[in-house]
């Protein structure tokens, strides 16, 4: 049964890792793979009450996850729809290269924290699309967004899916994360920002694009852009005053702009505010990534009631020792393959008993697998969507970012061994 487990979770990852070149959509893999994980796991056993337990158990904490990403990417759609995010994107305006560098990689940055990296580059691309004119220029833009991005998230409960999940997980506090990591995420970015800025030093853009005419009215944009960034920054607050998980704090939230919206658009005939609606926007979410999700965690969930990752944990131990080193190599790997499961399957490993919420292990998991990843354009979800938006190719990403990515990866988590 071990073997067979371990068959069907390669062949389903080497599925997902090679999407574009077999033409399946790496949602239905990993739904396949947590799915055919399940079955052999209850066939094989001899305590199939057991295993239903665990899958209820798992279950249990997968739809907190899934539950807090749709209402996150709810909330983001609606703010989108209203072109809230023009408010941020607007105030942009430079001609010296090295100036726009800083502003959208500090702007990246910390936007990525309050939303996540994923929605803060495909805003990010967008607003360099009406900014630089010269194709090859706004790719070392989007080569700084993506690492920005990663950083960004990397540090804040809401910013990463990786840090959501060991957040919601009981791994990690919201404060303990802040105060711990802002500072090497900072360096992890900024220190490529500071190559890439006596790059360009010398050099100005061509053209800016004035500003499209709005779909919705000033005082509308306003509304619902800060009452969905107000939701998004109260979750974390939420859940330290009611010890409740956060996607209640998002459900609530949702709910309470989902009355706002209805308030705002209430004088406007049907057709014309169904666009503005938070049921449009939900219909506008990427559901195939919430399943992808479903089926990889479930995948790795089925893997560690059998007890295959902590047998995992075990060798790590024992043939490198040094956890620091383990949890770079994770950050590394996580170049290669999806972040999701190298730290679902880390959360398998390693218990809360041994490695108690805040632990060095989980901080550090969270800086390496959320930044880690900026190292291979494929690495990260940023990545991949800046990829899809300028089809950036691997090669040139390879040659000219990931040696920036890497410097940036090692520099801040040099800072957070000092630290620690």
């Amino acid at each position: 049964m071990i073997i067979t487990l371990i068959i069907i979770f390669v062949v389903g990852y080497l599925a997902i890792t090679m999407e574009h070149g077999i033409k399946l959509n790496k949602a239905a893999s990993a739904l396949l793979l947590g799915g055919l994980c399940w079955t052999v796991l209850i066939l094989g056993s001899s305590d199939t009450h057991k295993v239903l337990e665990d899958l209820q158990h798992h279950l249990g904490e997968i739809s907190g996850i899934l539950f807090f990403l749709i209402g996150a990417m709810a909330v983001v759609e609606l703010i989108d729809a209203h072109e809230g995010f023009e408010i941020i994107t607007t105030r942009l305006k430079t001609r010296k290269a090295s100036t726009l560098l800083v502003i959208v990689g500090i702007l990246t940055f910390f936007l990525s924290a309050i939303l996540d990296n994923l929605t803060t580059t495909i805003v990010m691309v967008s607003l360099l699309r009406k900014l630089v004119s010269d194709p090859p220029m706004r790719l070392k833009y989007i080569g700084l967004v993506i690492i920005a991005a990663n950083a960004g998230g990397a540090w804040s409960p809401m910013g990463d899916v990786t840090t959501t999940m060991l957040w919601i997980g009981g791994q990690i506090s919201a404060a303990s994360i802040i105060k711990a990591l802002i500072i090497p995420s900072l360096v992890c970015m900024l220190v490529p920002l500071a190559v890439m800025y006596f790059q360009m030093r010398n050099r100005y853009l061509l053209a800016i694009e004035s500003a499209t005419e709005s779909r919705s009215t000033e005082r509308d944009r306003n509304i619902i852009f800060f009452t969905g960034i107000a939701v998004l920054v109260c979750v974390p607050v939420f859940k330290s005053i009611t010890h409740l998980p956060p996607f209640m704090g998002m459900i609530i939230g949702l709910g309470i702009l989902w009355v706002v919206s209805e308030i705002v658009h209430k004088d406007k005939d049907a057709e014309d505010k169904i666009q503005f609606s938070v049921a449009h926007a939900l219909g506008k979410i990427d559901t195939p990534s919430v399943l992808f999700f479903l089926g990889i965690l479930l995948g790795v969930s089925a893997l560690q009631s059998a007890g295959i990752l902590a047998d995992i944990a075990g060798w790590l131990n024992s043939s490198v020792g040094n956890v620091a080193i383990i949890v770079l190599i994770i950050g590394l790997l996580s170049a290669l393959v999806d972040n999701v499961p190298l730290v679902a399957a880390a959360m398998g490993m390693y218990a809360l008993n041994q490695y108690p919420q805040d632990d060095f292990l989980w901080t550090f998991l969270a800086f390496s697998a959320g930044t880690g990843g900026s190292a291979l354009i494929i690495g990260s979800a940023a990545g991949v969507a800046a990829m899809g938006m300028e089809k950036i190719s691997f090669g040139w990403y390879l040659k000219k970012i990931s040696w920036l990515a890497l410097l940036g990866y090692f520099a801040g988590a040099g800072v957070f061994l000092l630290m620690n």
